[in-house]
């Protein structure tokens, strides 16, 4: 369906509906409020063998708190962007974007192993958050990409569509 701008635009499938602009973004907030207003057990959950005993380093509660700026910008941009149109096109660029960003997410946990990726016996609450969760949002970002349950996305694009034959 083409909008009276020109947009491409479609009705977004309820799962992926329901997962980016609610499920992510309300998860993401969860991640900045930590980063903002709980540091000291933000840091504890991140790394239980070098939590700051007494205070938190001045650099380490300024990055914190751009960390939570992000977690929030996160949130914003899925549950307002995303709610705001139906273009195929803007969901597809801003998805893309996030993926991007899921994978420099679980790569910024590799100083703690091979183990974070896959021991799930070894998580901790926010180990689920960092890796699983992730795991979760980046497969669902991949399934739309793909088009997966999305009609006139590449997976339903690149099927063979019979031949008309005159009679």
């Amino acid at each position: 369906m083409i909008d009276s701008a020109g947009n491409k635009t479609q009705t977004i499938p309820l799962l992926y509906r329901l997962f980016f602009l609610y499920i992510e973004p309300i998860a993401s907030l969860v991640g900045a409020y930590y980063a903002m207003l709980e540091p000291h057990e933000y840091l504890r959950l991140t790394d239980p063998s070098s939590p700051p005993i007494i205070s938190i380093p001045r650099s380490t509660s300024i990055i914190l708190k751009q960390l939570s700026n992000l977690y929030f910008l996160f949130a914003l941009n899925e549950a307002l962007v995303l709610r705001a149109t139906s273009d195929i096109n803007v969901w597809r660029a801003l998805l893309f974007g996030l993926l991007i960003a899921d994978l420099g997410h679980l790569y910024s946990v590799h100083p703690f192993g091979l183990d974070i990726y896959w021991n799930v016996l070894g998580w901790n609450a926010i180990d689920w958050g960092n890796v699983a969760f992730v795991y979760v949002g980046a497969t669902m970002r991949m399934c739309f990409l793909a088009g997966l349950g999305v009609s006139n996305g590449p997976a339903q694009r690149s099927r063979k569509r019979p031949v008309k034959r005159k009679p």
